[in-house]
C-alpha cells in the first residue's frame, strides 16, 4: 500500500474504489499479479507469469524508451482513468453497468486488473512476491533517484527530506553509491531507528532546531550545504528548504514529492545562476522492464534491502486498518494479500 493510495481515497478505503472527477476510480498502485489470460498479439508474457504492474509505459520503440536520457514513454503517456491505447475503461459495476476508471494504469484493489503489456515487468515464479510488489514504484522510485537521476557520488553530502518508504530507499541508493553522510529530515521520531539501518547516518526533526532553519542546520553541519537534497514529501514549502539546504556552486535538489494543483515553487534565481540546480525525478529515472528485473537480482545478491520496508501484511478485509496505520505515520509498506493468494503464494 502506497501513499498515493490514500491520498485519492481520501484517507480511507472505498470498497476498492473511490470517487473522483468523472466518476469512480478503481485504486492500488502497487500490486504483483499472476496473468489469467493475455490479448491476441500479446507475446512477452504467458498465462501463469508472475507480474509486475508499473504506472509508467516503455514500449522500447519510441524515441523516449530509446533514450538514456528520458524513462517517459512519449508513445504511450499515462492517460488518467483508462487504458493507454484507446482511452477506455475495463471495469463497471455488475448492477447497473456505470464505468468505474482506471488507476494510473495499475488499479490493484480488486482480484482481477486488466493492464497494458508495455505497463508489465515478467518475475521470476520463485521470487518472493511481497518484496516484488515493492519494486513496482516505492523503493525502485527512491533507489533510481540516488543512482540514475542525481548520480550521487561518492563521499558526497545528501540531505533527504521526508523518510517515507521513498525517502528512505533513496538513503539506502545514496550508501549503497557511497555517500559519506546521508542525513534525514522527517518530523516524526520513529523514521530514525530504521533510517539508520537503511543508510541514514544524521537525523534532523524540523521541531527540535533551536530555532533554526533546517537549511541552517545543514549547512552548519556538512560546511555549506548538502550536495544533493532529495524532497520526497509532496510540499512546496519542504521543496524550497531543499534547495536552500544545497551547496552553492554545484548543489543538486532533486524532487520526487508529487503536489497537487501543479502549485509552483519560488525559487531565488540568481542561486541557479550560481551552480544550484532543481531536477525532476518521476519513478527514479527507472525504465521499468529494463531496471526492475536489476533491482530484484540486487535483491537476491544481498546488496538491496527490501524486508525492512514491509512493516504489517494483513488481508484485503483489513484494507482500512492499513489506511489508518499509513495515515498515523505507522506503516512504511504494508503488503495487502487478497483471500487466498498468501496460501497459494500469490
Amino acid at each position: 500500500m502506497c501513499i498515493r493510495d490514500r491520498a485519492c481515497t481520501g484517507g480511507a478505503a472505498t470498497g476498492g474504489h473511490g470517487r473522483r472527477r468523472g466518476g469512480h476510480g478503481q485504486r492500488g498502485c502497487l500490486p504483483i499479479c499472476v496473468v489469467e489470460s493475455v490479448g491476441e498479439h500479446v507475446r512477452e508474457v504467458a498465462v501463469g507469469d508472475m507480474v509486475v504492474p508499473v504506472f509508467t509505459a516503455q514500449c522500447s520503440e519510441c524515441p523516449d524508451c530509446l533514450s538514456d536520457r528520458s524513462n517517459l514513454c512519449s508513445k504511450l503517456p499515462n492517460v488518467p482513468g483508462s487504458m493507454p491505447r484507446d482511452g477506455t475503461t475495463r471495469f463497471s459495476f455488475a448492477s447497473t453497468g456505470e464505468p468505474i476508471r482506471h488507476f494510473i494504469s495499475v488499479s490493484s484493489f480488486t482480484e482481477y486488473t486488466v493492464v497494458d503489456v508495455t505497463h508489465v515487468v515478467k518475475f521470476d515464479a520463485a521470487f518472493p512476491p511481497e518484496m516484488a510488489c515493492l519494486l513496482s514504484c516505492g523503493v525502485s522510485t527512491g533507489v533510481g533517484a540516488a543512482w540514475k537521476v542525481a548520480a550521487v557520488e561518492p563521499g558526497s553530502n545528501v540531505a533527504v527530506f521526508g523518510l517515507g518508504a521513498v525517502g528512505l530507499a533513496v538513503a539506502q541508493g545514496a550508501r549503497m553509491r557511497g555517500a559519506k553522510r546521508i542525513i534525514g529530515v522527517d518530523l516524526n521520531p520513529d523514521k530514525f531507528e530504521i533510517g539508520k539501518r537503511l543508510g541514514i547516518t544524521d537525523f534532523i526533526n524540523p521541531n527540535d532546531t533551536g530555532g533554526k532553519t533546517v537549511s541552517q542546520v545543514i549547512k552548519e553541519m556538512t560546511g555549506g550545504g548538502a550536495d544533493y537534497c532529495f524532497e520526497c514529501i509532496g510540499s512546496t514549502s519542504a521543496m524550497a528548504e531543499a534547495f536552500q539546504s544545497s551547496r552553492m556552486g554545484w548543489g543538486k535538489t532533486i524532487l520526487l514529492g508529487v503536489v497537487g494543483n501543479a502549485t509552483p515553487i519560488g525559487i531565488p534565481s540568481h542561486d541557479i545562476i550560481r551552480g544550484r540546480s532543481v531536477i525532476g525525478s518521476l519513478f527514479g529515472g527507472i525504465k521499468p522492464k529494463n531496471d526492475i528485473p536489476m533491482l530484484a537480482q540486487k535483491y537476491l545478491d544481498k546488496e538491496l534491502e527490501l524486508d525492512e520496508f514491509i512493516t504489517h501484511q494483513m488481508g484485503f478485509d483489513e484494507i482500512n486498518r492499513a489506511f489508518e496505520l499509513l495515515t498515523q505515520g505507522k506503516s512504511l509498506r504494508c503488503i495487502i494479500w487478497m483471500d487466498g493468494a498468501r496460501e497459494n503464494g500469490v
